[in-house]
């Protein structure tokens, strides 16, 4: 069995895969995510998760090597990272009272075939209506500015949702865990 790779330098993608049992190793790609002239954000994301295995494929030639990618739309428009509190303000403000669609594209290549696998997974997520109190409290205790959206599903994010609509909410944290199981099981490594 080949070994597996998490193309990733992120803790919620790694604690995900942890779950699985799985012995894996995490090493971070290093690629240009500059989108393409008329590139929609959920092609985007499938050739960056693809992108993210390829680029160490060189590197680990006996692997199963996972490569994910995130996109949340707003308005058919994506809306990234905030990285301060006052985007995180601005995009819970945006999201408040609507319902937003989370894409994650989810890719396993198998590094001595170079054979891949390749999905989208969607994910939709409605706000309840969200007060600028509300906002301000869940930023304080949560301090989400690393998380597409301004918010940790993991987390106190669940206490901003009316509702969740979709086949793995794991794909919200990033890893779409079902696609990745059926992925692994294609490749043929047993789970329990």
């Amino acid at each position: 069995m080949p070994d597996l790779l998490l193309a990733s330098s992120s803790p919620y993608r790694r604690t995900l895969l942890e779950r699985l049992g799985l012995p894996f190793i995490c090493a971070a790609p290093d690629i240009d995510e500059t989108p393409a002239a008329n590139e929609s954000p959920e092609q985007l994301t499938q050739r960056l998760a693809l992108d993210k295995a390829r680029a160490l494929a060189e590197r680990y030639p006996q692997h199963l090597i996972i490569g994910s990618d995130q996109v949340l739309l707003l308005d058919g428009q994506s809306v990234s990272k905030p990285g301060t509190h006052a985007a995180a303000v601005a995009q819970l403000q945006r999201c408040s009272g609507r319902t937003v669609r989370f894409t994650t594209a989810l890719c396993l290549l198998n590094s001595a075939t170079d054979r891949y696998q390749l999905i989208s997974e969607p994910f939709d997520v409605s706000f309840r209506e969200l007060s600028d109190e509300t906002i301000e409290r869940y930023l304080q205790q949560e301090q989400p500015y690393d998380c597409a959206g301004s918010f940790r599903m993991e987390g106190l994010g669940i206490s901003l949702f009316r509702s969740l609509r979709g086949d793995d909410p794991n794909s919200l944290i990033g890893l779409p865990l079902i696609r990745l199981c059926e992925m692994l099981r294609n490749e043929g490594l047993e789970l329990p």
